[in-house]
């Protein structure tokens, strides 16, 4: 009940802060491991394997996308019921949001082994990059088993406002994959198969870890066996409520669809090598953004359940605030160092001309995101699936994949077109967002007035 109170009567700074702070700290250590991962991968095996691994990537966000689903989904409808004062649903909720993740889980690893080639192909593997992409995502496939869990389950702790176990469960996750990374790839010498043992080993250890906190005495959510119990009503909220962000990870696996298949055709396997690269550094710089947006959502949410549309307001301009700096400084030090970070991933001389080109181009407009990323988390965290669906899918479907097909062919800029795509839906899905929250807003505030 602390945490809830906290939720409703702190001061926003504060309140923002301390749950924010935790969030990013735990998602710069995630994307941190991302980043080591592939350094590792680069130095010890060479950039064919990062190409490799930028094909399995998709794949990997598909399985990331259903866990968010039943998270976030889940995380919004039970912020909800905790600011209504109702636990007892909430608890329903969470029990619901175990069976869903787990049944996705079984699922995904069972389609995924059997259609493993087919997949990858698909997702732009070369008959060079295939071997590497395949060896990799056998592995980590046996681990979508219980990843989503934890995914999803990570998000429900946020949900109650504890923060900093959140953190903990990706910081446990991130340093024990680095750690074992360094131990298979490199004094075992066992390649990227050994990166991929790394991932779901250290997986596997955030999953005690959660199953610890969630079955145990700190948590503000208490599932019982009646809890267990399929309810499609709530199934159906839940999954309502996180398809957004179901979309927006598929739309970005549609869209490295395109991409990767636009890059092998323009540029070879170099190319989605230097993609792999930028890739990892975008992730970075957007992370601390979803770190915010973390500590935004449930506050919104419950004060949302509360009828605190002033808080609510609040909270938002401030996360805007947050991510607009945040953003911007990190894109100042891509700008600036491009050819030391690039390095950091491998030696090569084409390698790293055409990563520093591409990086410089592709990070240009990311100051901007964070204002997108806010307005498509804010209607998922009030339960209006529509509009966040909406703001999700606007850079990727409506923007990045129609200029990723024609920018390439327009006065023969090939490559060049592919990388000035990456800015150019920054700046168009984030005039977008802007419109929309605007107008819905006035009717939040609205609906609201009549209600009081």
């Amino acid at each position: 009940m602390e945490k809830n109170h906290r939720l409703e009567s702190q001061k926003i700074t504060k309140l923002l802060m301390n749950l924010s702070l935790p969030a990013t700290v735990g998602m710069l250590v995630n994307s941190l491991y991302n980043i080591v991962d592939t350094i590792f991968i680069g130095q010890g095996i060479g950039y064919l394997a990062i190409g490799g691994l930028t094909i399995a990537f998709p794949i990997q966000m598909i399985i990331m996308a259903v866990a968010q689903m039943v998270g976030i989904g889940a995380a919004s409808v039970i912020s909800r019921n905790l600011g209504a004062k109702n636990s007892d649903r909430a608890n329903h909720v969470a029990g619901n949001s175990f069976i869903a993740v787990t049944f996705f889980g079984i699922l995904i690893c069972v389609i995924g082994l059997l259609f493993i080639n087919p997949i990858l192909r698909m997702f732009g593997a070369t008959d060079i990059l295939l071997p590497y992409a395949r060896e990799y995502l056998q592995v980590i496939l046996l681990g979508s088993i219980y990843f989503p869990f934890v995914v999803s389950s990570n998000s429900l702790i946020r949900a109650e406002g504890n923060a900093k176990a959140a953190m903990f469960t990706m910081m446990i996750g991130a340093i024990s994959n680095i750690i074992l990374d360094y131990i298979f790839i490199f004094p075992l010498n066992m390649g990227i198969r050994g990166a991929a043992l790394a991932t779901i080993i250290s997986q596997f250890i955030s999953l005690i870890y959660v199953l610890v906190y969630i079955f145990g005495k700190q948590s503000t959510i208490k599932v019982k066996l009646h809890h267990l119990k399929p309810d499609w009503k709530i199934l159906y909220d839940i999954m309502a409520v996180g398809f957004p962000s179901f979309a927006r990870q598929v739309a970005g696996s549609v869209m490295a669809i395109i991409l990767n298949n636009s890059l092998a055709f323009y540029g070879g396997e170099l190319a989605v090598s230097v993609y792999g690269v930028v890739q990892r550094v975008i992730m970075f710089l957007f992370m601390p953004l979803f770190g915010v947006v973390q500590g935004m959502q449930p506050i919104v949410g419950y004060n949302y359940g509360a009828n605190r549309i002033d808080r609510v307001k609040e909270t938002v301009k401030l996360s805007i605030m947050a991510t607009t700096i945040l953003a911007s400084v990190g894109t100042l030090f891509g700008e600036l160092f491009p050819r030391f970070i690039i390095r950091m991933f491998d030696n090569d001389p084409a390698l790293i001309e055409n990563g520093v080109y591409a990086l410089r181009i592709v990070i240009s407009m990311i100051p901007v995101v964070g204002v997108q990323i806010i307005g498509a988390a804010l209607f998922q965290s009030i339960g209006k699936a529509i509009p966040s669906l909406f703001l999700t899918l606007s850079r990727q479907v409506l923007f990045f994949i129609p200029l990723v097909l024609i920018l390439p062919r327009i006065y023969g800029l090939g490559l060049l077109g592919i990388w000035i795509t990456f800015p150019l839906s920054d700046v168009l899905a984030t005039i977008f967002t802007v419109m929309l929250m605007k107008k819905e807003m006035k009717i939040i505030e609205r609906q609201h007035g009549e209600a009081t």
